[in-house]
């Protein structure tokens, strides 16, 4: 999952109230639907700061609830307002994600040196979802030999 460190950084995260933040201001529809349809209570998240000068990944989550709708996109002086959206019919969900371990940051061309993450779907060239899956492979690599992470999510 990525976001903006100025917006939401996986520091903001850590000192949230019980670590956890909620990720407002989704707005692709595949994005959208990954929340929705594959995301479950539990599953391990790779906290990824982009829109930055070092973008990488900077921490480890946990998804903490399950989709909901996003409150931003009914208030007229946010930035993720959408005037099509209403609370009976919203268009935008979100998930609240819970904050693991800050970790070094592993940045792109770390990630891409790595042959068992070819595949890698952030990895792609053009890729601008702020939200893609990870395999069980990918997520082991990078948790246990990239990051070097053994008390977090395993699975």
């Amino acid at each position: 999952m990525k976001s903006e460190p100025d917006e939401a950084s996986i520091d903001d995260a850590l000192a949230a109230d019980k670590q956890t933040v909620a990720w407002t201001g989704v707005r692709n529809y595949q994005a959208r639907n990954f929340m929705r349809d594959q995301m479950q209570i539990g599953d391990g998240v790779l906290f990824y700061h982009s829109g930055c000068a070092r973008p990488g990944i900077a921490g480890i989550a946990q998804v903490a609830s399950n989709s909901y709708p996003d409150p931003t996109q009914f208030d007229p002086k946010s930035p993720y307002h959408d005037p099509k959206s209403s609370p009976d019919h919203p268009r935008w969900l979100l998930v609240d994600v819970r904050a693991l371990k800050k970790i070094r940051l592993i940045g792109l061309p770390e990630l891409r040196a790595e042959a068992e993450l070819a595949d890698m779907l952030v990895l792609r060239r053009g890729n601008r979802l702020s939200i893609t899956p990870v395999t069980t492979r990918e997520w082991c690599h990078i948790v246990g030999k990239i990051a070097n992470v053994k008390e977090v999510l395993t699975e």
